[in-house]
């Protein structure tokens, strides 16, 4: 299927997922990550994870938030090269964890074990890439599509590296992931 050759955008996305409610936006919790890891996240994933919060689509991919204790993105880049520690090298993806030039963090992962990944650029001009890996087929698969562009086509059942459409056979959906309430909770 052919969509309009304009860039997508925040509406085409809220238009097919629904509106969103999420209320933890903290523009400090991005502001910290990023001043740890180094590097300034792209802004329409922003955007969308600000809107969104850390959910669920289609019962199937779930987005990290660095504003939340659950599904916490600055969590799960910090863990994400410990929990490769172990995997044969044969099979690792062609590009190293972390938040340098040219690595991987996790922004989302699947329920059928696809990990989602940022692969940062390895300079100002190069973009960021979208990078999955599907843990069951230990295959590595890499788009140049922007996460908006990449998170659309999802929704649409247009994706190669993550198909949506027996997951959300109708009409996409997405659920707010539950947080603790009180601090000390977790």
């Amino acid at each position: 299927m052919h969509h309009a050759e304009t860039a997508p955008t925040f509406d085409d996305l809220r238009e097919l997922l629904g509106e969103p409610g999420f209320t933890g936006a903290d523009p400090a919790a991005w502001t910290a990550l990023e001043r740890e890891f180094g590097l300034v996240f792209p802004a329409d994933y922003r955007h969308v994870l600000d809107a969104y919060g850390a959910i669920l689509i289609n019962d199937q991919l779930t987005l990290f938030h660095p504003a939340t204790r659950w599904s916490n993105l600055a969590e799960h880049i910090r863990d994400e090269p410990e929990r490769w520690v172990d995997v044969d090298p044969e099979i690792l993806p062609p590009h190293p964890f972390g938040t340098g030039p040219g690595e991987l963090f996790p922004w989302g992962h699947s329920a059928c074990g696809a990990q989602a990944y940022f692969r940062l650029p390895h300079d100002a001009a190069e973009a960021w890439a979208i990078g999955i890996i599907d843990r069951v087929e230990l295959e590595y698969l890499e788009s140049s599509l922007s996460f908006t562009a990449w998170l659309l086509a999802y929704l649409r059942g247009e994706n190669p590296d993550l198909d949506s459409t027996h997951f959300a056979p109708g009409r996409p959906f997405f659920r707010v992931l539950p947080q603790p309430e009180e601090p000390g909770c977790g």
